[in-house]
């Protein structure tokens, strides 16, 4: 999802992750037709015959963009049926645990019966794009745990608010999406209260955000759009969460939007002018708290990216061995403990890691005991004819699920969420024409 920044120290960079699935000697040029149809039955958005061959070199050259949207929109087809997949599993009695497992599983699916085809004689490299988390009410994000953990037992019971998160990449072009359901909940037995409160504030906050991130607009009128959002719910954006523009390989771009900002972020946090042709992975935590501050508590980290921007040579052999493993499996993007070949000795490694910056941990967050967390993660790309939304809309929530007493009151917000994505043709030309006319 994001990041989070504590102060003016970013302790983790949230929400995303990749695993590069080996390459098989005996695989063949098209998928093995008994796979190729298990899988389109788990994934039927999916079109296994000419979509699944990488773009020619003449038209990666003549619409770098287009080719590059094209493989997000297939990991974020992905990404949708996987996560329709877990909602259906998120029932009254069901383990974190292997929802994780199954959610990670069902990716490495998906991605396996798309893109086969070398280019130059190359595998296109895909894989999860981040680690399937299940993060129940306080729990703002990251939470995946492992066996041997002590919070490995935790399931899933009715009224639970669950924020599921999980990411596919192809190519190293990642589409990662979360969204908030309640365990239980029903038109018939919709969400009241509190709860209700938070998912409609983060879903609204989520519908102001991607009309905000356009080009032209800076990266604080989201900061600002999104905060408004969540108080007319009486909530507040969880402090601190990063959103992150993002390119091929890269997840945590250099440009950002903050949520949720203390004195201390916003003397030091950069203003961003948002670009065409740029694409984004926006975050939106929101919290029932009264400040929206959130703490690292008992959990595990378990989650974990490599900061390709630092360089030191590590001085045990243990430590080296884990960080070629990391490297070869997850390459620029986080990874999740479970991936590495044997978890005690991969703590280890890590240790020396992380005291020298080379790899950062996406720490579990949580907010005070009583309050819910809802949370909403989109990738969106600003092209030329206007902003398109590469992941889908959530699948779980609908309105007739949440019951609340407050309704948005926010002119301007109501204005601004009923307009369309991209503005026709024709509503352009008048925006501009009236821009023209204003500074006449």
């Amino acid at each position: 999802m994001s990041s989070y920044m504590q102060n003016t120290q970013v302790i983790h960079e949230m929400r995303y992750s990749s695993i590069v699935l080996p390459n098989k000697e005996n695989e063949a040029q098209e998928y093995p037709l008994k796979l190729r149809t298990q899988l389109a039955t788990t994934f039927p958005s999916l079109q296994m015959s000419d979509n699944d061959k990488a773009p020619t070199p003449e038209k990666t050259s003549a619409s770098t963009m287009e080719a590059d949207v094209t493989k997000y929109k297939t990991a974020a087809d992905i990404v949708h049926q996987v996560m329709k997949n877990l909602i259906d599993l998120c029932v009254d009695g069901a383990k974190v645990i292997d929802l994780c497992i199954e959610g990670d599983k069902l990716i490495e699916q998906g991605v396996g019966a798309v893109f086969n085809k070398p280019v130059k004689g190359v595998k296109v490299t895909k894989g999860i794009a981040f680690p399937t988390c299940i993060s129940v009410n306080n729990a703002v994000a990251h939470f995946s745990p492992l066996a041997s953990d002590p919070l490995s037992s935790q399931v899933l019971a009715k009224d639970d608010v669950v924020k599921i998160q999980l990411g596919a990449h192809i190519d190293g072009f990642a589409s990662v999406a979360a969204e908030t359901i309640v365990v239980g909940a029903s038109a018939e037995n919709p969400v009241t209260g509190r709860r209700a409160d938070v998912i409609k504030a983060a879903w609204t906050a989520a519908e102001v955000a991607k009309r905000l991130v356009k080009v032209g607009h800076k990266n604080w009128a989201v900061t600002e759009g999104v905060g408004r959002a969540a108080a007319q719910w009486d909530c507040k954006p969880v402090e601190g969460m990063l959103s992150c523009q993002q390119t091929q390989n890269v997840i945590d771009g250099k440009k950002r939007i903050i949520l949720n900002p203390s004195e201390a972020h916003r003397r030091e946090f950069e203003t961003a002018t948002f670009a065409e042709n740029e694409v984004y992975g926006i975050d939106i935590l929101v919290s029932t708290g009264e400040d929206g501050k959130a703490r690292i508590e008992e959990s595990r980290t378990t989650i974990y990216q490599r900061d390709s921007t630092v360089t030191y040579q590590l001085k045990m052999k243990n430590s080296r061995a884990v960080f070629s493993e990391v490297h070869k499996k997850a390459g620029a993007f986080p990874f999740h403990i479970r991936y590495l070949e044997d978890e005690k000795r991969s703590r280890m490694g890590l240790q020396e890691a992380l005291q020298h910056s080379l790899v950062k941990p996406y720490e579990v967050v949580y907010t005070p005991p009583g309050t819910f967390v809802a949370g909403f993660h989109f990738t969106i790309a600003l092209l030329p004819a206007g902003p398109v939304l590469i992941t889908q809309p959530p699948a779980w929530y609908k309105p007739e699920l949440i019951k609340t007493d407050k309704e948005l009151e926010d002119e301007e917000l109501k204005a601004l969420i009923a307009r369309n994505l991209r503005e026709s043709k024709k509503n352009k030309k008048k925006s501009t024409k009236k821009a023209e006319e204003e500074a006449d």
